[in-house]
C-alpha cells in the first residue's frame, strides 16, 4: 500500500484549474522540449502522469508516451483530453507498478516523487525507473529544494505563494522529513477553500544515493527546464541519471 495521498474526484476535477500556472507556455514548453530532446525519438514513461499536462504535448510530437497514475479520477480527467490508444495509462503506484516494454526515458515532474512519503518507497521508485529503462536510458525528476534555509529558530512554516487568490505555505518536520503543503484559495463566489497535500522532502544528494542504489549515474543537474546552472541558491532542480550501457559499451 502506497503512502501517497490519493486524489479524489473533486480534487481531480479542479486540478488543472488550481495548477493553471503550470500549464502556461513559458513553464510547460521548456519542460516538453527538454524531455523530448532526451527521449531522442524513443518511447517514454511518465510516473504520476496526472491529467496529462506534460504527457499530452509530448505525445503530440509523435513520441510514444505511457503513463502510470495512482488516482483513477485523475486518469478519468486525462481521458477527457486523449483516448487510451494515444496515451495508455496503467493505474497504480510509481514505486512498484510495471508496464510492458523498455523505455529511453522515464520521468516524474512537479515534485511528485515526494508524494511517496517513506524513504523506502522513494528508493523503490528509483529502482522501478531503472527497471523500465533500456540500457543507456535516462531517469529525470523535477523537484524543489527544501526551503528550510529560510527558517529562523523556532519556525516550521514557509510561504511559497501569496496572492489575492491563493495563499500557500509548507510546514516541515526536520526530524522525519515529512512536510505538508497548505492551500487557501479564494473562489469566484468569495468563499475560501482549504486543501492540503502531504509529502516527504528529499535533498539532491539523497536523490543521488537513491539513484546509485538503483544502478543509475548522475549525468546532469540544472536549476530548471531552461538549463540554468544549479547553485547553492537554486530553489529547484531538474536531475538526469543514466542507466549504464551493455558490456560492449553500446545501448541495446
Amino acid at each position: 500500500m502506497t503512502s501517497s495521498d490519493l486524489w479524489d474526484e473533486d480534487t481531480a476535477a479542479r486540478y488543472d484549474e488550481f495548477s493553471a500556472e503550470m500549464f502556461a507556455p513559458e513553464v510547460l514548453e521548456p519542460a516538453v522540449e527538454f524531455l523530448a530532446r532526451l527521449a531522442d525519438g524513443g518511447p517514454v514513461l511518465e510516473f504520476a502522469v496526472g491529467t496529462g499536462r506534460v504527457a499530452i504535448p509530448l505525445a503530440a510530437r509523435g513520441i510514444a508516451v505511457t503513463g502510470i497514475e495512482l488516482s483513477q479520477p485523475m486518469v478519468d480527467q486525462l481521458r477527457r483530453k486523449v483516448p487510451a490508444e494515444q496515451l495508455p495509462v496503467v493505474v497504480g503506484d510509481m514505486a512498484t507498478t510495471t508496464v510492458p516494454g523498455r523505455f529511453s526515458l522515464v520521468y516524474v515532474v512537479f515534485n511528485t516523487i515526494g508524494n511517496l512519503r517513506t524513504q523506502d518507497e522513494q528508493v523503490q521508485c528509483f529502482r522501478n525507473a531503472a527497471r523500465h529503462l533500456a540500457p543507456g536510458g535516462r531517469f529525470v525528476i523535477e523537484l524543489g529544494v527544501p526551503a528550510i534555509r529560510r527558517f529562523p529558530p523556532g519556525q516550521s512554516a514557509v510561504p511559497f505563494e501569496v496572492t489575492d487568490r491563493h495563499v500557500g505555505f509548507d510546514t516541515y518536520d526536520m526530524v522525519t522529513q515529512q512536510a505538508t503543503s497548505h492551500h487557501f484559495r479564494r473562489l469566484d463566489d468569495g468563499s475560501v477553500r482549504y486543501g492540503d497535500h502531504n509529502f516527504r522532502y528529499i535533498w539532491p544528494a539523497e536523490c543521488d544515493l537513491m539513484a546509485r542504489l538503483a544502478g543509475l549515474t548522475l549525468e546532469q543537474r540544472v536549476a530548471g527546464w531552461d538549463g540554468a546552472p544549479f547553485t547553492s541558491d537554486s530553489e529547484s532542480h531538474v536531475s538526469v541519471w543514466r542507466k549504464p550501457l551493455d558490456a560492449s559499451g553500446r545501448a541495446s
